[in-house]
């Protein structure tokens, strides 16, 4: 299960950078500073069946509200 996760988290740092023009670093770094990878990992189950659109409008809303300044 724990692969499915991790594979579901790159998924998600890939598209993350690929819609805001940063390197994965980067995104790692963001998302780790703001809580983004536990929020993934814990909410997988629910996270996981949804669609890239509305996973980055989710991610950026999470982000948004932790204070992150979301490029859109």
């Amino acid at each position: 299960m724990e692969k499915k996760i991790n594979d579901f988290i790159i998924f998600c740092i890939e598209i993350f950078k690929e819609e805001n023009k940063l390197t994965g670093k980067e995104v790692y770094d963001i998302f780790e500073k703001y809580g983004v990878l536990k929020y993934l990992h814990d909410g997988y189950d629910m996270l996981h069946t949804q669609g890239d659109k509305w996973l980055m409008n989710d991610i950026n809303e999470f982000l948004k509200i932790r204070g992150y300044k979301v490029i859109f």
